[in-house]
């Protein structure tokens, strides 16, 4: 699938090391092992001049308290916790200053945050999905771009997920949906 470097944007989502270093509080190796693919597609994006954007899931210590029902560290535990080595972008990640890091503070990266205004301020339609974890943020983040007229392609092999099973189900369920799926070697970007 070819792409146009001016009207598309690489969204990495979550590649922090509470998620993908094995010291992280919720780590999942499936998460890990996309690192590498994701560095080259980044890289691949980056020299046609494609838009990189980065999201961090971050969540200040009190920012449940007193909700009525939506409790993140009640699913998982305190995770990511603001300030924390947890909620910084895995070593891995090549930041550069004109890439768009967006912190988050739930599984939606366009929910609360300035990413749908900066994409649409730059003439992005197509956001090429990659990142972690397949069935909660990519997943959610993917659903949101689609809802909001963007064409989400969600890259399968840069997607980790603590099973098998979820990566699996996300894909599917984003394919029927709202997105499309693809293989990083199925995209060029010129």
């Amino acid at each position: 699938m070819h792409l146009e470097p001016d009207t598309t944007a690489v969204v990495v989502v979550d590649m922090q090391n509470g998620f993908c270093h094995p010291d992280g509080s919720l780590y999942a190796p499936g998460s890990e092992s996309v690192i590498e693919p994701i560095t080259i597609l980044v890289e691949r994006a980056r020299e046609t001049g494609s838009r990189i954007v980065y999201t961090r899931d971050v969540h200040p210590p009190e920012q449940f308290e007193g909700n009525h029902y939506y409790d993140e560290f009640d699913r998982w535990g305190e995770h990511v916790l603001e300030g924390s080595w947890e909620a910084e972008l895995v070593d891995e990640l090549d930041v550069h200053d004109e890439d768009l890091v967006v912190e988050k503070h739930t599984y939606d990266a366009f929910h609360q945050t300035q990413l749908d205004g900066w994409l649409s301020a730059r003439g992005i339609s197509d956001l090429v999905i990659c990142g972690t974890l397949a069935n909660v943020c990519v997943l959610h983040t993917g659903g949101s771009a689609g809802l909001r007229d963007y064409r989400p392609l969600m890259v399968s092999d840069c997607i980790g997920a603590l099973e098998d099973d979820h990566h699996e189900y996300a894909l599917e369920h984003a394919d029927w949906l709202f997105g499309e799926v693809l293989e990083s070697d199925e995209l060029s970007f010129e």
